[in-house]
């Protein structure tokens, strides 16, 4: 399983805000695909963050991501949920974030990860850190980096052929 932040790691962190009270977010198509290859290397995907964004819900229904959990500044009772509620252990699970709200979980994973753009503190508990900055591909280099880790990326590529010549 992954869990992921998303604000600094699907985003670079920045929002824009209207008159009206219309929130905008920039998401990159590159982690749309690593959710595709997550999801065809039987990886699970849940969401946990920090804010509460009608954005993030939308890119995560977009994705068909079900477990989001928005608008938790304290991560670990959203996390302790995922865990019971999808029966996985803290050593099956890797966490990707970028802030110092994210390394209470970070502590608890089996593979932390931390983007390019984290805070140094977050980059000092991380297993890994991304090349690529929040927002810009980084997820998708986690879940490339994750899958290469288990030798199974030609595996992965190829079930993602079949699922794209089915549709």
């Amino acid at each position: 399983m992954l869990i992921s932040d998303v604000d600094g790691v699907w985003t670079d962190g920045s929002f824009y805000k209207g008159n009206n009270g219309i929130e905008l977010k920039k998401f990159s198509v590159f982690d749309g695909v690593g959710v595709a290859m997550a999801k065809a290397a039987n990886i699970k995907i849940s969401l946990i963050s920090g804010r509460y964004s009608e954005a993030t819900d939308l890119r995560a229904k977009e994705l068909k991501i079900e477990d989001v959990y928005n608008g938790y500044l304290n991560k670990i009772p959203a996390y302790e949920e995922i865990k019971l509620n999808n029966n996985f252990k803290d050593n099956e699970i890797a966490y990707i974030g970028d802030d110092i709200i994210d390394m209470p979980i970070m502590t608890k994973v089996a593979l932390p990860i931390a983007v390019a753009n984290a805070r140094e503190e977050v980059k000092k508990i991380a297993l890994h850190v991304t090349k690529l900055s929040g927002g810009e591909g980084a997820f998708r280099e986690a879940v490339t980096w994750i899958i290469e880790q288990q030798g199974r990326l030609d595996e992965v590529y190829q079930e993602m052929k079949k699922n794209i010549q089915k549709h």
